[in-house]
């Protein structure tokens, strides 16, 4: 088995070439989070990838910094039109330093289901948020998956697949909630493996 910086090492250069597989829905996705920007915002998204995300956003918030762990996503990130208005690093959310209450928004795509622990990583994103800072997530919800519940762990020991983590819609909302957030956008996109959007806010 390997670690997930070495996966996701291996996997940038495909990562960065595979297309966007259905833009109506990331396109829905970009326009909900901007409803929530304001000029004067500090953002931080991880498990950022190659950054296309963040270079799309970037130009409407006072500062993004978005990280990731594996250097190969970052670097591919950082040779992309416009990276000079993203702070890219290397960096694990779920163990770099962060002040309290010091940003506005966080971000996490296709991410909260690839890790160990996500209830945690969530209550780390509660903490490291302003009062009525955002939190914008999209995560597979995969519990109901059977199959890949059963090849997932040979596919992770052959180093093929990577960490999975088993929740429902239901589940992740609720480790939301327990986290602290009121939950303002809920959407699912249809059709393919279940998915689901939220923004979810934390009180003032």
């Amino acid at each position: 088995m390997i670690d997930s910086a070495t996966f996701w090492n291996k996997a940038a250069e495909k990562y960065a070439r595979d297309p966007i597989k259905n833009m109506a829905n990331y396109e829905y996705k970009l326009a909900k989070t901007r409803e929530h920007f304001r000029p004067d915002m500090r953002v931080l998204e991880f498990a950022c990838g190659t950054g296309s995300t963040a270079l799309l956003h970037a130009p409407h918030v006072a500062s993004y910094h978005a990280v990731d762990i594996s250097s190969e996503m970052i670097r591919i990130a950082r040779a992309k039109e416009g990276a000079e208005q993203v702070e890219f690093e290397v960096a694990d959310f779920d163990t770099m330093p962060l002040a309290p209450e010091s940003v506005d928004m966080v971000q996490a795509h296709s991410i909260l289901h690839l890790l160990t622990d996500p209830a945690t990583t969530i209550h780390k994103v509660f903490a490291t948020l302003k009062p009525g800072g955002v939190f914008v997530s999209s995560a597979a919800c995969l519990r109901r998956i059977w199959p890949l519940r059963l090849i997932a762990p040979i596919g992770q020991m052959l180093g093929k697949f990577p960490h999975i983590a088993f929740f429902s819609e239901d589940d992740l909302r609720k480790m939301m909630v327990e986290a602290g957030f009121e939950i303002v956008e809920d959407w699912q996109p249809k059709g393919g493996i279940t998915g689901l959007f939220l923004i979810v806010r934390k009180p003032e």
